[in-house]
């Protein structure tokens, strides 16, 4: 399981075998990104990592993977591409890189995040049409924030299924990212609505307690 194989890398060399598991991106670990992620978040679930450091590590390292191949796009264009293109044989998700900047320009930054691979094909287009190093951020770094927040929250949640999770999204990623995002969503106001109650009660009892004491004191 990856979750294992992460244990033995963060017991060797910290926080930064997290990093680097994702900045090396697709020419590196033979593992997908979200599995990484969930992984990451599972492990600070388990007692193995703190969650601010661990998720700050695949944070950096997912934005800085993907920004070395705007960078490298942007200083040595299409041939370092095609390179990269043969390297994971990925003409198909080329092409499907190239149709979502075709169809959605700049957005395709922040929609490539939902499909695998594409996600680190996707910099190296607009790297290669030198899009603004401003511009870039401002689209890809808000996506990966809330990317990785939704995969590491998820593996926090479910650690115990990582293997079926990251298989389903894997192959059905817009799918179950969605799921997920729905199920998050979900935990996320139930707690906002009990801490509301929680409140709302304390308010009750505080003002109550209050009209006692100064019914008594008036007596």
């Amino acid at each position: 399981m990856p979750a294992d194989f992460l244990t033995q890398m963060v017991e060797q060399y910290g926080y930064l075998a997290l990093f680097f598991s994702l900045w090396l991106g697709i020419v590196g670990m033979p593992i997908p990104d979200e599995m990484i992620v969930m992984s990451a978040g599972a492990l600070t679930a388990q007692g193995w990592l703190e969650p601010l450091p661990a998720f700050a590590a695949v944070y950096l390292g997912v934005v800085s993977g993907l920004s070395l191949g705007y960078v490298l796009g942007y200083r040595v264009g299409a041939p370092i591409l095609q390179w990269v293109v043969r390297k994971c044989n990925g003409r198909r998700y080329l092409a499907k890189a190239e149709r979502l900047m075709e169809r959605y320009g700049s957005w395709a930054l922040c929609l490539s995040y939902f499909f695998p691979v594409v996600r680190h094909l996707v910099p190296y287009l607009v790297g290669i049409q030198r899009m603004p190093l401003r511009r870039y951020a401002m689209y890809t770094l808000p996506t990966g924030f809330v990317w990785t927040f939704n995969y590491f929250w998820a593996g926090r949640l479910f650690g115990r299924h990582l293997d079926a999770i990251a298989q389903g999204v894997q192959t059905y990623g817009r799918i179950t990212l969605a799921a997920l995002l729905c199920i998050g969503a979900a935990y996320w106001l139930i707690r906002q609505r009990r801490w509301a109650v929680s409140v709302e009660t304390e308010a009750t009892t505080g003002g109550n307690e209050s009209g006692g004491n100064h019914c008594t004191g008036r007596g």
